[in-house]
Protein backbone atom coordinates (compact mmCIF):
# COMPACT_ATOMS: atom_id res chain seq x y z
CA UNK A 1 0.00 0.00 0.00
CA UNK A 2 2.29 2.85 -1.20
CA UNK A 3 1.69 5.97 -0.08
CA UNK A 4 -0.73 4.47 2.97
CA UNK A 5 0.44 4.79 6.72
CA UNK A 6 -1.07 4.94 9.77
CA UNK A 7 -1.15 7.33 12.11
CA UNK A 8 -2.48 8.74 15.76
CA UNK A 9 -5.37 11.11 15.89
CA UNK A 10 -5.19 14.98 17.02
CA UNK A 11 -8.33 15.82 18.28
CA UNK A 12 -9.12 17.86 15.36
CA UNK A 13 -8.90 14.76 13.49
CA UNK A 14 -11.22 13.13 16.08
CA UNK A 15 -13.96 15.56 15.18
CA UNK A 16 -13.40 15.02 11.37
CA UNK A 17 -14.49 11.23 12.20
CA UNK A 18 -17.88 12.17 13.94
CA UNK A 19 -18.40 14.10 11.27
CA UNK A 20 -18.17 10.98 8.66
CA UNK A 21 -20.20 9.28 11.89
CA UNK A 22 -22.86 11.61 10.95
CA UNK A 23 -22.76 11.35 7.17
CA UNK A 24 -22.75 7.72 8.20
CA UNK A 25 -25.86 8.08 9.57
CA UNK A 26 -25.12 7.02 12.96
CA UNK A 27 -26.15 10.48 14.17
CA UNK A 28 -23.43 11.16 16.87
CA UNK A 29 -23.73 13.99 20.32
CA UNK A 30 -23.15 17.22 19.59
CA UNK A 31 -20.23 16.93 21.83
CA UNK A 32 -19.01 13.51 21.03
CA UNK A 33 -15.71 14.34 19.41
CA UNK A 34 -13.97 16.19 22.49
CA UNK A 35 -15.55 13.70 25.35
CA UNK A 36 -14.32 10.64 23.26
CA UNK A 37 -11.30 12.29 22.79
CA UNK A 38 -10.91 12.67 26.65
CA UNK A 39 -11.08 8.76 26.91
CA UNK A 40 -7.55 8.10 25.52
CA UNK A 41 -5.91 10.85 23.82
CA UNK A 42 -3.51 8.12 22.46
CA UNK A 43 -6.26 5.78 21.21
CA UNK A 44 -7.68 7.05 17.60
CA UNK A 45 -5.88 6.56 14.40
CA UNK A 46 -6.00 7.37 11.03
CA UNK A 47 -5.30 5.47 7.50
CA UNK A 48 -3.88 8.59 5.69
CA UNK A 49 -3.08 8.17 1.52
CA UNK A 50 -0.91 10.18 0.08
CA UNK A 51 -1.56 13.14 2.75
CA UNK A 52 -5.14 12.60 3.07
CA UNK A 53 -7.26 10.97 5.81
CA UNK A 54 -9.37 7.73 4.10
CA UNK A 55 -10.20 5.69 7.35
CA UNK A 56 -10.56 6.48 11.26
CA UNK A 57 -10.76 4.29 13.76
CA UNK A 58 -10.51 4.38 18.06
CA UNK A 59 -8.75 1.81 20.27
CA UNK A 60 -9.97 3.32 23.90
CA UNK A 61 -7.72 1.55 26.51
CA UNK A 62 -9.51 2.09 29.59
CA UNK A 63 -6.79 -0.18 32.07
CA UNK A 64 -4.39 -2.80 31.59
CA UNK A 65 -7.02 -5.14 30.90
CA UNK A 66 -9.64 -4.17 28.78
CA UNK A 67 -10.22 -1.86 25.88
CA UNK A 68 -12.98 -0.91 23.08
CA UNK A 69 -12.43 -0.40 19.62
CA UNK A 70 -15.31 1.74 17.45
CA UNK A 71 -15.54 4.93 15.07
CA UNK A 72 -14.44 2.56 12.65
CA UNK A 73 -15.50 4.05 9.42
CA UNK A 74 -13.50 3.72 5.41
CA UNK A 75 -14.05 6.52 2.77
CA UNK A 76 -16.71 5.20 0.61
CA UNK A 77 -14.13 5.53 -2.21
CA UNK A 78 -11.40 3.30 -0.45
CA UNK A 79 -13.47 0.58 0.66
CA UNK A 80 -12.21 -3.14 -0.07
CA UNK A 81 -9.28 -2.73 -0.76
CA UNK A 82 -7.58 -3.68 2.38
CA UNK A 83 -7.16 -0.13 3.92
CA UNK A 84 -9.58 -0.89 6.98
CA UNK A 85 -7.94 -3.74 7.83
CA UNK A 86 -4.80 -2.07 8.20
CA UNK A 87 -6.31 0.18 10.46
CA UNK A 88 -7.54 -2.31 12.69
CA UNK A 89 -4.70 -4.56 13.09
CA UNK A 90 -2.46 -1.06 14.06
CA UNK A 91 -5.27 -0.62 16.54
CA UNK A 92 -5.17 -3.98 17.94
CA UNK A 93 -1.61 -3.47 18.50
CA UNK A 94 -1.81 -0.93 20.29
CA UNK A 95 -4.44 -2.75 22.42
CA UNK A 96 -2.27 -5.29 23.05
CA UNK A 97 -3.39 -8.27 25.25
CA UNK A 98 -6.25 -7.10 26.82
CA UNK A 99 -9.87 -8.08 26.58
CA UNK A 100 -10.92 -6.15 23.42
CA UNK A 101 -14.52 -5.68 22.91
CA UNK A 102 -16.76 -4.21 19.77
CA UNK A 103 -20.15 -3.64 18.81
CA UNK A 104 -19.98 -4.93 15.17
CA UNK A 105 -22.14 -4.23 12.35
CA UNK A 106 -24.43 -7.23 11.91
CA UNK A 107 -23.62 -8.15 8.41
CA UNK A 108 -19.94 -8.00 9.39
CA UNK A 109 -20.07 -10.18 12.51
CA UNK A 110 -17.85 -13.32 10.16
CA UNK A 111 -15.05 -10.45 9.22
CA UNK A 112 -14.48 -9.75 12.73
CA UNK A 113 -14.76 -13.61 13.43
CA UNK A 114 -11.64 -13.90 11.59
CA UNK A 115 -9.52 -11.61 13.62
CA UNK A 116 -10.22 -13.27 16.94
CA UNK A 117 -13.97 -11.45 17.54
CA UNK A 118 -16.64 -13.78 19.08
CA UNK A 119 -20.22 -12.38 19.29
CA UNK A 120 -22.33 -12.63 22.31
CA UNK A 121 -25.28 -11.09 22.23
CA UNK A 122 -26.82 -7.67 20.00
CA UNK A 123 -27.40 -4.39 21.47
CA UNK A 124 -30.78 -3.00 19.93
CA UNK A 125 -31.20 0.42 19.42
CA UNK A 126 -34.98 1.95 20.12
CA UNK A 127 -36.25 5.27 18.76
CA UNK A 128 -39.45 6.91 20.51
CA UNK A 129 -40.89 9.90 21.09
CA UNK A 130 -40.07 11.72 24.76
CA UNK A 131 -42.96 12.11 26.62
CA UNK A 132 -43.16 13.97 30.06
CA UNK A 133 -44.24 11.96 33.12
CA UNK A 134 -44.81 11.43 36.58
CA UNK A 135 -41.64 10.01 38.50
CA UNK A 136 -40.68 9.62 41.90
CA UNK A 137 -38.56 13.08 42.12
CA UNK A 138 -37.39 12.93 45.56
CA UNK A 139 -35.52 10.17 44.54
CA UNK A 140 -34.05 11.55 41.44
CA UNK A 141 -31.22 14.74 41.33
CA UNK A 142 -28.94 16.18 39.15
CA UNK A 143 -25.24 14.84 39.30
CA UNK A 144 -23.37 17.42 40.78
CA UNK A 145 -19.45 17.28 40.77
CA UNK A 146 -19.43 16.12 44.27
CA UNK A 147 -21.34 13.30 43.46
CA UNK A 148 -18.67 12.30 40.79
CA UNK A 149 -16.77 9.14 43.52
CA UNK A 150 -20.58 7.61 44.29
CA UNK A 151 -21.08 7.60 40.08
CA UNK A 152 -17.70 6.40 39.40
CA UNK A 153 -18.23 3.57 42.10
CA UNK A 154 -21.89 2.77 40.63
CA UNK A 155 -20.40 2.76 36.96
CA UNK A 156 -17.74 0.11 37.44
CA UNK A 157 -19.93 -2.32 38.39
CA UNK A 158 -21.79 -2.16 34.93
CA UNK A 159 -18.30 -1.32 33.06
CA UNK A 160 -15.46 -3.62 32.54
CA UNK A 161 -12.92 -0.57 34.09
CA UNK A 162 -12.51 2.42 35.72
CA UNK A 163 -12.87 5.37 33.10
CA UNK A 164 -12.56 8.42 35.39
CA UNK A 165 -11.62 10.82 32.28
CA UNK A 166 -14.51 9.69 30.02
CA UNK A 167 -16.22 9.98 32.91
CA UNK A 168 -16.21 13.24 33.76
CA UNK A 169 -15.67 14.78 30.59
CA UNK A 170 -19.64 12.27 29.62
CA UNK A 171 -21.26 14.08 33.02
CA UNK A 172 -19.97 17.43 32.28
CA UNK A 173 -20.63 17.69 28.50
CA UNK A 174 -22.57 20.73 26.82
CA UNK A 175 -26.34 20.68 26.59
CA UNK A 176 -26.80 17.23 28.62
CA UNK A 177 -28.40 15.72 31.36
CA UNK A 178 -27.12 13.64 34.17
CA UNK A 179 -29.30 12.18 36.88
CA UNK A 180 -28.90 9.60 39.78
CA UNK A 181 -31.53 7.81 41.82
CA UNK A 182 -30.89 7.62 45.77
CA UNK A 183 -32.26 5.42 47.93
CA UNK A 184 -31.51 6.32 51.82
CA UNK A 185 -28.67 8.47 50.58
CA UNK A 186 -27.47 5.27 48.87
CA UNK A 187 -26.97 6.05 44.86
CA UNK A 188 -28.60 2.86 43.12
CA UNK A 189 -28.67 3.74 39.53
CA UNK A 190 -27.60 6.96 37.42
CA UNK A 191 -28.67 7.48 33.55
CA UNK A 192 -26.88 10.58 30.85
CA UNK A 193 -29.47 12.63 28.07
CA UNK A 194 -27.37 13.92 25.58
CA UNK A 195 -28.65 16.01 22.55
CA UNK A 196 -27.32 14.67 19.38
CA UNK A 197 -27.52 15.43 15.54
CA UNK A 198 -31.24 13.96 15.82
CA UNK A 199 -32.90 13.95 19.36
CA UNK A 200 -31.51 12.72 22.38
CA UNK A 201 -29.63 9.24 23.07
CA UNK A 202 -29.88 8.32 27.07
CA UNK A 203 -26.91 6.59 27.51
CA UNK A 204 -25.65 4.85 30.10
CA UNK A 205 -28.71 3.93 31.50
CA UNK A 206 -27.75 1.68 34.51
CA UNK A 207 -29.84 1.39 37.50
CA UNK A 208 -30.46 -1.45 40.47
CA UNK A 209 -33.70 -2.58 38.46
CA UNK A 210 -36.63 -1.96 36.35
CA UNK A 211 -38.19 0.43 38.79
CA UNK A 212 -35.19 2.49 39.28
CA UNK A 213 -34.41 2.34 35.62
CA UNK A 214 -37.83 3.34 34.91
CA UNK A 215 -37.94 6.60 36.99
CA UNK A 216 -34.42 7.71 35.67
CA UNK A 217 -35.68 7.40 32.18
CA UNK A 218 -38.77 9.02 32.61
CA UNK A 219 -36.76 11.63 34.48
CA UNK A 220 -34.72 12.39 31.39
CA UNK A 221 -37.72 12.99 29.12
CA UNK A 222 -39.61 15.14 31.18
CA UNK A 223 -38.30 18.45 29.89
CA UNK A 224 -38.50 17.54 26.39
CA UNK A 225 -41.80 16.10 25.95
CA UNK A 226 -42.38 15.69 21.85
CA UNK A 227 -38.83 14.80 20.88
CA UNK A 228 -36.91 11.65 19.67
CA UNK A 229 -35.30 9.64 22.36
CA UNK A 230 -32.80 6.85 21.79
CA UNK A 231 -31.78 4.23 24.05
CA UNK A 232 -29.59 1.78 23.05
CA UNK A 233 -30.72 -1.62 25.10
CA UNK A 234 -28.56 -4.91 25.65
CA UNK A 235 -30.16 -7.73 24.18
CA UNK A 236 -28.96 -9.98 27.48
CA UNK A 237 -31.32 -7.67 29.71
CA UNK A 238 -34.65 -8.68 28.41
CA UNK A 239 -35.96 -6.18 31.38
CA UNK A 240 -33.89 -2.78 29.29
CA UNK A 241 -36.05 -4.72 25.83
CA UNK A 242 -38.98 -4.41 27.65
CA UNK A 243 -38.56 -1.02 29.30
CA UNK A 244 -37.91 0.35 25.57
CA UNK A 245 -41.33 -1.94 24.14
CA UNK A 246 -43.67 -0.64 26.92
CA UNK A 247 -42.63 2.93 26.32
CA UNK A 248 -43.79 2.37 22.89
CA UNK A 249 -40.05 2.40 20.85
CA UNK A 250 -39.60 0.94 18.03
CA UNK A 251 -36.02 -0.75 16.95
CA UNK A 252 -34.55 0.26 14.03
CA UNK A 253 -30.87 -1.83 14.05
CA UNK A 254 -28.87 -3.85 16.32
CA UNK A 255 -24.94 -4.12 17.01
CA UNK A 256 -23.20 -7.61 18.21
CA UNK A 257 -21.53 -6.85 21.04
CA UNK A 258 -18.22 -9.32 20.65
CA UNK A 259 -15.15 -9.42 22.64
CA UNK A 260 -11.63 -11.12 22.11
CA UNK A 261 -10.92 -12.76 25.53
CA UNK A 262 -14.48 -13.61 26.90
CA UNK A 263 -17.60 -11.73 28.25
CA UNK A 264 -16.56 -9.51 30.70
CA UNK A 265 -17.58 -9.83 34.65
CA UNK A 266 -19.93 -7.15 35.18
CA UNK A 267 -23.88 -6.92 36.67
CA UNK A 268 -25.76 -7.54 33.07
CA UNK A 269 -28.79 -6.90 34.95
CA UNK A 270 -28.28 -3.84 35.79
CA UNK A 271 -27.01 -2.25 32.10
CA UNK A 272 -30.65 -1.30 30.83
CA UNK A 273 -29.24 1.55 28.35
CA UNK A 274 -25.09 0.74 26.99
CA UNK A 275 -22.90 4.35 27.16
CA UNK A 276 -22.13 4.07 23.14
CA UNK A 277 -22.20 1.96 20.65
CA UNK A 278 -18.30 3.73 19.84
CA UNK A 279 -16.90 3.20 23.15
CA UNK A 280 -18.66 0.45 24.86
Amino acid sequence: MAGYTIETMTAEDVRTAVAWAGREGWNPGLHDAETFFAADQSGFFKGVLDGEIIATGSAVVYDDTYAFCGLYIVAPEHRGKGFGLALTKARLAYCGDRNVGIDGVLENVRIYERIGYVPYYENCRYEGEAAAGAFDSAAVSDIKTADFDAIRTYDRQCFPAHRDAFLKAWLGQGGARAVCYRQDGVVKGYAVRRKCLEGHKVGPLFADNTEVAETLFTALQADIPGEKIILDTPENNPEAIRLATKRGMQKVFATARMYQKGLPDIRTGQIFGITTFELG
